[in-house]
């Protein structure tokens, strides 16, 4: 088994090329997922900003009554 999977001299340019394309792939699996999270928190703030601006003369949503 150990001869299988040294790959003869190629062992560990083969792994090294795995381990890289497999980081690759999870980076560009969680990349859009956090990019999303960050647009959809900078809208919310933005939303929360108007409505604020709106209303000049009530309390902000989230913050509470004097």
């Amino acid at each position: 088994m150990t001869p299988h999977l040294s790959m003869g001299a190629y062992g560990v340019y083969v792994w090294t090329s795995l381990a890289v394309f497999l980081l690759v792939l999870l980076f560009d699996t969680l990349a859009p997922l956090a990019r999303r999270r960050r647009n959809l928190r900078n809208l919310r703030a933005r939303l929360a900003r108007q409505e604020n601006r709106r209303r000049p003369g009530t309390a902000p949503r989230n913050e509470p009554h004097p």
